[in-house]
């Protein structure tokens, strides 16, 4: 169950986020370095990581017959090569280390950095839970519950290349100033979120059959998996338009609201589980899941309606610029 590895380890997206935060808040205004970071090192680091984990995988969990704990190595060895990457690609293009970081570019990374590390946090817990929760009703029911938190969560994240683009995009047109064309790919990054997010639920609810006996042909186990495929496909349009909203938070640097609206939404979620899931058993815990996202997605879309920190001076002054 690579899943449980992933859950308690920074994934390479959190990897990155971290990391270049410290460049991030130092040459925030530099057009070139933005450049540099939000587009060539997303495209290497999630490539290569991806793809050592994946040969790890297939060597360590059959070959070498080390079943989880092979699956468990392969993953912590992945990330630990993206961080070099990460590493190698930044010290290439800025000055890690410098005299810079002292005073307040270094007060800037250390806060959002927490912000960012609370935020990954919040979501771990929230996760925990759900699992937590699903493994109370049984081995079989819990496999069930992991094949179907696998097939949503491989899904899910193929948005996550697209909330990578938005932020890229974003993050050019915010550093130029250029709100009007910052605000374009606002748009047209959540138009495609929203319809790649309801292809993909088209698909799954009358593929997912298909995709989750790839995972086993247990008829116990799939018939507890197929019960969920509502879970799996609805949540799919939610599920796109809460990972782009993500890349746009940290094309802007809006890291205090991403982490705080975070907490918000796994508190809710969390307190929702412990009273559904003992209630409705895996029916309550999938519920949990799709609140969690939900909550994520109208967080996002709320700060943007409001216009509230960065996105003023994006949605604002283009509003002026148009009336003009």
């Amino acid at each position: 169950m690579p899943i449980c590895t992933s859950d308690i380890i920074f994934t390479p997206k959190q990897w990155e986020r971290v990391l270049v935060q410290y460049v991030h808040e130092i040459y925030f205004f530099d057009e070139d370095v933005h450049e540099i970071l939000f587009l060539d090192l997303d495209v290497l680091h999630a490539g290569v990581g991806n793809l050592v984990n994946a040969i790890l995988d297939a060597i360590f969990v059959f070959p070498l017959g080390l079943g989880v704990r092979g699956a468990a190595l392969a993953t912590v060895t992945s990330e630990y090569v993206i961080a070099c990457i990460l590493l190698w690609k930044l010290n290439s293009k800025v000055v890690i280390f410098s005299g810079k970081i002292i005073g307040g570019g270094m007060i800037r990374y250390l806060k959002s950095g927490g912000l960012l590390i609370g935020r990954t946090i919040a979501v771990l817990l929230t996760m925990t839970l759900s699992t937590s929760l699903a493994a109370r009703e049984g081995p079989v029911p819990m496999a069930g519950h992991q094949l179907c938190l696998q097939v949503w969560l491989t899904i899910s994240l193929l948005n996550d290349a697209l909330a990578l683009a938005g932020q890229a995009l974003l993050a050019t047109e915010y550093t130029k100033r250029n709100y009007k064309q910052a605000r374009m790919v606002l748009y047209r990054v959540l138009q495609i979120g929203g319809v790649t997010g309801t292809a993909l639920a088209i698909i799954l609810f009358f593929g997912f059959g298909s995709f989750s006996s790839l995972f086993t042909d247990d008829p116990a186990v799939l018939g507890i998996a197929k019960s969920g495929v509502w879970f799996v496909a609805i949540s799919q349009p939610i599920n796109a338009v809460a990972f782009v909203v993500d890349g746009l938070y940290y094309g802007v640097s809006d890291f205090a609201y991403a982490a705080y609206s975070m907490f918000f939404a796994g508190a809710i979620s969390s307190a929702f589980l412990l009273v559904a899931a003992p209630e409705f058993g895996l029916g309550g815990v999938w519920a949990g899941l799709i609140l969690f996202m939900s909550l994520r997605a109208v967080a996002g879309l709320w700060r943007l309606g409001s216009k509230g920190g960065p996105w003023n001076s994006i949605l604002s002054e283009t509003d002026l610029r148009d009336k003009m």
